[in-house]
């Protein structure tokens, strides 16, 4: 697991030496296989390894100058045909992110995007996985208090506020074979945290003052991997203490149950007047599944241009995408 890990997070600047222009990890590389939803940062001694046929989530962030962006990709491990269950969740997935970035524009709300979720992932006969949030993301600031929740349920709810032009969304799209509920298992996994900049505490603990005075100067306002900190004798009982004490907020590794399988896809978007910008993603593998959008307006949203052109002029094809449905 740790090969992958170490090219994704060999970020590097090649702009003027005479100008120092901070950039580095937003997010901490995440590979979540088959029934993992996510977050699962692999420590330096883990010894999972790929199997053929594995559904791995990546999921990602770099910045320059503060400037986020991130990004979250499905893949089927090996070069087999991907069919049934498997290719349902990546396309519902793939055709959710799709559907979202159409619907995200100045005057809609997080509403309409969770209500177009909804009904992409009844069509492929999926859930859309709860507790999934699409934060707005400002310089230096990977989670915004404005933000889309997936899935609204009686228990959880956020502002209807609408998009604006100029805004720039993480949005993150996550479906389930399963019922979407997902749950950690086991804390001792978990190994992604963030500064909570708003708290303060007098630390008792000398590995955790240690701890808590290297992530401030490294680390102090972008998610981080334990995997990034010095070995510092007793950091798991210090990074505990901070926990307990809020200053820091930890990304548990979150699972469905055993045999269901989770696809996550993910784009940096940034909302302008004649629609979106896509500044990351990846072309997707070929699904062969025989589910099929039916709904007339889902169709034509997703045959919609991403960003409409200015001042007219003769239409290219795209290139690198998938047909919204393939069998």
């Amino acid at each position: 697991m740790r090969s992958p890990i170490r090219l994704s997070e060999s970020v590097f600047n090649k702009g003027p030496k005479s100008k120092k222009v901070e950039k580095g990890i937003a997010f901490p590389t995440c590979l979540s296989i088959n029934h993992c939803a996510g977050h699962f940062s692999p420590s330096s001694d883990d010894t999972t390894a790929l199997q053929d046929g594995d559904l791995v989530k990546i999921d990602l962030g770099c910045h320059i100058d503060g400037y986020i962006a991130t990004v979250a990709h499905s893949l089927v491990v090996g070069d087999g045909p991907i069919l049934g269950s498997k290719a349902d969740v990546l396309m519902a997935a793939y055709n959710g992110l799709e559907a979202a970035l159409r619907t995200l524009r100045p005057g809609k709300t997080p509403s309409d995007v969770a209500q177009v979720l909804a009904e992409v992932a009844a069509a492929y006969d999926v859930n859309v996985v709860e507790g999934v949030l699409s934060h707005q993301m400002k310089r230096y600031i990977i989670d915004g208090n404005k933000v889309v929740l997936n899935k609204p349920t009686p228990e959880m709810r956020v502002e209807d506020e609408e998009f604006e032009e100029n805004e720039v969304y993480a949005v993150d799209v996550v479906m389930s074979t399963g019922e979407g509920k997902t749950k950690m298992l086991d804390e001792r996994l978990t190994t992604v945290y963030k500064r909570a900049l708003d708290q303060e505490y007098s630390l008792k603990l000398k590995a955790s003052r240690a701890v808590f005075s290297e992530i401030n100067k490294r680390f102090p306002a972008m998610p981080f991997t334990t995997r990034a900190l010095s070995s510092i004798q007793g950091m798991r009982l210090g990074l505990s203490e901070c926990v307990n004490h809020d200053l820091l907020l930890a990304y548990p590794v979150l699972w469905e149950k055993p045999n269901e399988l989770v696809a996550q896809f993910k784009s940096t978007v940034l909302l302008v007047s004649n629609g979106s910008d896509k500044v990351t993603g990846h072309p997707v593998q070929e699904f062969k599944t025989d589910k099929q959008i039916e709904d007339e307006s889902l169709k034509a949203l997703l045959s919609t241009a991403l960003k409409k052109k200015k001042g007219g002029g003769k239409k290219k094809k795209s290139k690198g995408t998938v047909p919204m449905d393939q069998a």
